[in-house]
């Protein structure tokens, strides 16, 4: 990923109106969807992350996270942009990620928000989180731009991470390597990990790697 500061100003100058997301999809529509963007998609991994979401009524929140946490880190291989999209930085949609079977940190975490809001995880729950990741041990140890999924039981609870990089999921005080810089979903922008908007969910301006990203979920069939 690119410096960290270049993303934000980049967001933040790019944000635009932010589509809502709305009643959960048809399985039978989505995996038509699928099947017809990605013919030489993996069909098996699409059944299973079908399963994965319809198993959902069964479980609570903390076993919905971890689940869908698992899946993603273990289906996904960890690849940049430029590997994946020949681009610098491509956000992708959970079908473009299960296609491809590859993706950055960032795709880890939109695939993980939209399954576990057609799992019902509310979205206001959900926080997309730019951070810096120390990557070794001590305090002094390099950092570098990274994003996570938190999911809020309350609006003022600590929020519990799931993350690409560890296959479990984890309070926020159980992640001291991770900085937080800010949060958004389809509501708003946060102060870092907090309950405090700092920019609304709709304002003016260029279209924004965000709006395109839920433009091109919408077209997949994710309302």
């Amino acid at each position: 990923m690119r410096d960290l500061l270049h993303k934000v100003c980049h967001f933040f100058i790019g944000l635009t109106v932010v589509l809502a997301v709305g009643a959960a999809p048809d399985a039978d529509t989505l995996q038509a969807s699928y099947v017809k963007q990605w013919p030489q998609g993996d069909l098996v991994k699409f059944r299973a992350w079908r399963e994965l979401i319809a198993s959902a009524a069964a479980l609570q929140d903390e076993e919905r996270l971890k689940q869908v946490n698992q899946f993603f880190n273990r289906s996904v291989v960890f690849a940049d942009d430029v590997a994946v999209w020949g681009q610098p930085d491509y956000w992708a949609t959970p079908f473009e990620t299960m296609g491809r079977g590859a993706g950055d940190c960032e795709d880890f975490v939109i695939a993980k928000f939209f399954t576990l809001k057609l799992m019902g995880v509310p979205v206001e729950k959900l926080r997309l989180i730019y951070v810096y990741a120390r990557t070794g041990s001590g305090a002094a140890a390099p950092r570098q731009a990274h994003m996570v999924l938190a999911f809020y039981a309350t609006p003022e609870a600590e929020p519990v991470v799931l993350d690409n990089l560890l296959g479990d999921v984890r309070l926020a005080s159980g992640r001291p390597d991770l900085t937080p810089v800010f949060s958004f979903n389809t509501q708003g922008i946060f102060a870092g990990t907090s309950s405090t908007v700092v920019a609304p969910a709709q304002g003016a301006g260029r279209l924004s790697r965000w709006e395109d990203l839920l433009k091109r979920a919408r077209a997949e069939g994710f309302e």
